[in-house]
């Protein structure tokens, strides 16, 4: 039996990488290999045929925590004696590895446009490069750019990241492979399922409810999106999922005079009820390798927009794609469209674009038989 590793520093299921590696881990094991999972802490029972190897994460800052793991994650990858290591975030040597979040250099270039320019920006980001830990993650990401181990990329835009932050990879041969929901858990309702979420929420026929989700709402411009419904008709109403603080959203609600029509749910445990309710999903978001939800809401038959650089936006129609988050004028423009025109046919996952989990066993395979 072949040995696979896989690393990420938590295993569970809350989250998109560590959703991603327990239903990875557990494809594994479906098909036929022993498969550790090598972690600082583990939040969930794992699968069937699938050892969880704790490391721990010890130190007093998280540059100390990091270090600590990617050291105690090397050395129990260096005693198990694997056929094969899958690595799907910080790691010292792997043999694959998935590249979910993009380099730090266009996530900091990005996402600075989250906040007003001045000094709080300017502060911001000096904070950011001098942190001990960003220093570490940019020394790994180095370290893995420069290795010979198989790259995958979790969108086209993040691909383009890697290659524009790390001038080196220009000619590599470097994989993409989409998300895709489990499609048992994310589909089009019928229309009494529909119904029934929005009647909950007291929705008449003629009500508009847009809907987005997000724990840092800053980064995936809520603020633009409450801007936006202030430039809409008094039926479109503003859902937002996500566990965070909104008071300071909630002001800015207040401050427009729609916080009657703003509503923050707090963690939402229904994802699929969410996207069946709404009329159109919007993720404005200022940096997103690949949004899941983006891809959930558009299993779920919802149409969707969000910006060029969200790597999920890949799958949108252009007249979807926002380029600026911040000009809540032309999003409000957008969203009226979107939410009011005939859809056609629901959504398809084109068949030429890798997606899922089935295109990692191919290239597990690949690499095994090589």
């Amino acid at each position: 039996m072949k040995k696979i590793a896989l690393i990420l520093p938590r295993f569970g299921r809350y989250g998109g990488v560590e959703r991603f590696g327990y239903n990875l881990s557990a494809a594994l094991a479906d098909a036929g290999y022993g498969v550790d999972f090598i972690c600082a802490r583990s939040e969930d029972e794992p699968p069937q045929g699938v050892n969880i190897v704790k490391v721990g994460r010890y130190g007093f800052c998280r540059a100390g925590k990091l270090l600590w793991f990617v050291l105690a994650a090397e050395k129990a990858r260096k005693n198990g004696n694997y056929d094969l290591t899958i690595s799907l975030g910080k790691s010292l040597n792997q043999d694959i590895l998935r590249i979910g979040g993009g380099p730090l250099e266009s996530f900091w270039a990005l996402s600075q446009r989250a906040w007003p320019a001045g000094f709080a920006r300017s502060f911001k980001m000096f904070r950011r490069r001098t942190a001990l830990v960003n220093l570490l993650i940019k020394y790994i990401e180095r370290k893995q750019a420069a290795s010979d181990c198989r790259m995958v990329c979790v969108s086209h835009r993040v691909r383009d990241w890697m290659v524009e932050s790390h001038p080196s990879l220009a000619g590599r041969k470097i994989d993409v492979i989409y998300n895709k929901p489990d499609l048992s858990l994310f589909s089009q309702p019928c229309e009494e399922e529909r119904n029934v979420a929005r009647r909950e929420f007291s929705l008449s026929k003629k009500d508009i409810l847009i809907s987005t989700a997000t724990t840092n709402f800053a980064l995936k411009g809520v603020s633009f999106l409450i801007k936006a419904l202030a430039e809409l008709p008094a039926n479109y109403h503003l859902q937002v999922a996500g566990g965070r603080n909104p008071s300071k959203y909630v002001k800015l609600a207040e401050e427009l005079g729609v916080a009657e029509r703003v509503h923050f749910l707090g963690r939402v445990e229904d994802m699929p009820a969410l996207y069946g309710r709404s009329d159109v999903f919007v993720l404005p978001s200022f940096y997103d390798a690949c949004s899941n939800s983006v891809l959930e809401a558009l299993a779920c038959g919802t149409p969707v927009i969000s910006s060029r650089d969200n790597g999920s936006s890949y799958f949108l129609p252009e007249e979807q794609i926002i380029d600026d988050p911040s000009d809540y004028i032309k999003m409000a423009e957008m969203i009226q469209t979107t939410a009011t025109q005939d859809q056609g046919r629901p959504f398809q996952w084109p068949d030429d674009v890798p997606c899922g989990i089935e295109p990692y066993l191919q290239l597990v395979e690949e690499f095994l038989n090589k």
